[in-house]
C-alpha cells in the first residue's frame, strides 16, 4: 500500500502511475490515513503551501514517524524541498536551492543516464530544485549539467524532476520495488528496479 500524501501537487499523477505498475494506493490527507501504509510518495507542488497544509492537518509527526521506522519515502520536486535540511523532515546533509532553474516559463525536458541499470530516461524539470550537498552515504542515481537529480539515501528517493510524467522511467518502479521489498512481497518478473511508467499502458 503506497500512500500519497494529497493535500496538493500532482496526487493524481503519482497515484495512475503506481496503479499502472501493480501498487495499491492511499490518499494521505489526515493522520489516519499514515495507519496500514508500506511506503510514502511527496509529490511535486508548491512546497510553501505544502508546509501550511501539512501543519494544519497535523502530518508533520506522524510522518515524521515513518520516516524514523525506515519506511521508504519518495520526493518529487517540492518533496525534495520538504525532505531537506531546513524542511519539514529534515534528512541531515540534505542541502536545497527552491526553484533553481527559475519560473515556470523556464520548465525543460532533458535525456541523462541514470545509475538504475544505465538506463537513460527523460528528466522533466518544472520549478525544480537544485541539490546542493547530498547526505554522508547517499547513492547517486542521475545527473544533469553537472548537477543531482536523484539520490537514493537510506529509505529515501529523491528526484528534483517528474519521473511520474514521463512515459519511460525506471524510478517508479525503483521506488515500488523499495516498499515491496520492505513488505517482504517478491517483485514480479516483469516489474523489477528497471520496471517503467507506461501512461496509457
Amino acid at each position: 500500500m503506497v500512500g500519497i500524501l494529497a493535500l496538493q501537487g500532482d496526487v493524481a499523477e503519482h497515484a495512475a502511475c503506481m496503479s499502472r505498475l501493480g501498487g495499491a494506493v492511499r490518499e494521505v490527507r489526515t493522520p489516519r490515513d499514515c495507519d496500514g501504509i508500506d511506503g510514502l510518495i511527496l509529490p511535486g507542488g508548491e512546497s510553501t503551501a505544502m508546509r501550511r497544509l501539512i501543519a494544519s492537518a497535523g502530518l508533520r509527526e506522524p510522518v515524521r514517524g515513518l520516516l524514523a521506522q525506515g519506511m521508504p519515502v519518495w520526493g518529487t520536486c517540492a518533496g525534495v524541498v520538504l525532505l531537506a535540511e531546513d524542511g519539514v523532515w529534515p534528512c541531515p546533509g540534505l542541502k536545497v536551492e527552491r526553484n533553481a532553474y527559475g519560473p515556470q516559463p523556464f520548465s525543460s525536458v532533458v535525456r541523462a543516464e541514470t545509475g538504475l541499470h544505465e538506463v537513460e530516461t527523460e528528466l522533466v524539470f518544472i520549478r525544480a530544485p537544485r541539490i546542493l550537498e547530498a547526505p554522508a552515504g547517499a547513492r547517486v542515481l542521475c545527473r544533469a549539467g553537472g548537477d543531482i537529480t536523484a539520490l537514493r539515501w537510506e529509505a529515501v528517493l529523491l528526484t528534483t524532476f517528474h519521473p511520474e510524467l514521463v512515459e519511460q522511467s525506471p524510478f517508479p518502479g525503483h521506488f515500488l520495488d523499495m516498499v515491496r521489498s520492505r513488505a517482504g512481497i517478491r517483485s514480479s518478473s516483469c516489474r523489477g528496479p528497471s520496471a517503467a511508467c507506461r501512461p496509457g499502458s
